[in-house]
């Protein structure tokens, strides 16, 4: 009865603001309650109708606290696959998720939702952290690819799952119904847009031999909209050119590649006063906005990015909506003082709906 009452006092939230966001009236709104109090009485959860599921998509994208690209909210494309329960037509609707994402490197930004966890015995788990990653292997000389993905690799190599043993071998999709065996679904190459790293100007960038994948489409979170909890709902916008050129590639745990940039630039490494991390860490940037725009994936950069947040922080005030957000995960991993949002702080509290780890 408590959960029954926690999800009433969602739905209830949810549905007033929701509803007057869409336009709709006092009588809509006390009809769909009452629709509401009557579902949860007798079967303990309701189900949204497909405008409550979009509406409250994007309103979950606006609310997250760590994302400097909720400018665009409302042009998020949603994707309805609450019906399937086979393992088999969840990965079509991910391929399909994938190739409409990528739209031929015209990203858009998409969701798609899968049935909610009434119970552990049909939950959805895509066990991916993003539909597209690259594998991590452990070998004697150390991590061949991703370190972050060293443990799933490891399940999907148990699983039966044969990679090339390469540092960009795509991770197959894991998806378990349940208590379920997990099953394994290899990614059709064809619909994996990937960039190769060079420089516009240093040559030798070449050498390095790097490429990402052109999408983050993130697929561990849970998708909370009115107290009702999807277990699997990937979403996507597109990146951020320090994702891939300041973490992704850059971070110690990670792909780590700045000595080898410092080494096709010539830097002196042997002196952290000589700057040469922050020189290699600027050109490798450089590297990754010139080949997603010069191969036609959608890219920004940090410092349009945060333009952009000050435009969406101004829609937000003339919506007379609070602005939440994690000045920690907006501000850039590169040259942050640069733009405004270093420079400004922000309320952190947690609206629903939103995307949750889980």
């Amino acid at each position: 009865m408590i959960g029954n009452q926690w999800v009433l006092e969602e739905a209830e939230k949810f549905i007033r603001i929701s509803y007057g966001e869409l336009g709709k009236s006092y009588i809509d709104v006390e009809n769909r309650l009452q629709e509401i109090r009557q579902a949860v009485a007798e079967k303990g959860t309701y189900e949204h109708t497909y405008e409550e599921l979009k509406h409250g998509a994007k309103m979950a994208w606006r609310n997250s606290n760590k994302c400097i690209g909720r400018l665009f909210w409302d042009m998020l494309e949603v994707y309805d696959m609450r019906s399937l329960d086979e393992e088999e037509r969840i990965a079509e609707a991910l391929f399909s998720h994938i190739e409409l994402a990528t739209n031929g490197g015209k990203i858009r930004s998409s969701v798609t939702v899968f049935k909610p966890a009434i119970d552990a015995v049909d939950q959805v788990m895509i066990w991916n952290d993003q539909l597209l990653s690259y594998a991590g292997y452990e070998t004697e000389e150390g991590i061949m690819g991703d370190p972050l993905r060293v443990a799933l690799t490891k399940k999907c190599l148990e699983l039966g799952w044969s990679g090339k043993n390469t540092r960009f071998d795509i991770l197959p999709l894991v998806i378990q119904i349940g208590d379920k065996a997990p099953q394994l679904f290899e990614i059709p190459p064809h619909i994996v847009k990937e960039v190769n790293i060079v420089h516009p100007d240093i040559p030798a960038f070449a050498e390095l031999d790097l490429k990402w994948y052109g999408v983050p489409i993130v697929s561990n979170m849970l998708l909370e909209i009115g107290g009702i909890k999807y277990t699997a709902a990937p979403f996507n916008g597109w990146y951020v050119g320090t994702e891939i050129g300041a973490r992704n590639l850059s971070d110690t745990g990670r792909y780590n590649m700045l000595p080898e940039v410092a080494a096709v630039m010539g830097l002196d490494t042997r002196k952290a006063a000589s700057l040469w991390q922050d020189k290699a860490l600027v050109e490798l940037n450089i590297a990754v906005l010139h080949s997603y725009k010069d191969q036609g994936v959608m890219i920004i950069d940090h410092h349009t990015a945060a333009e952009q947040f000050m435009r969406f922080e101004k829609n937000e005030q003339n919506s007379n909506r609070e602005l939440t957000g994690r000045w920690s995960w907006l501000i850039s991993p590169l040259s942050p003082a640069t733009t405004p949002i270093f420079h400004r702080s922000y309320d952190d509290t947690i609206l629903s709906p939103n995307f949750y780890y889980q």
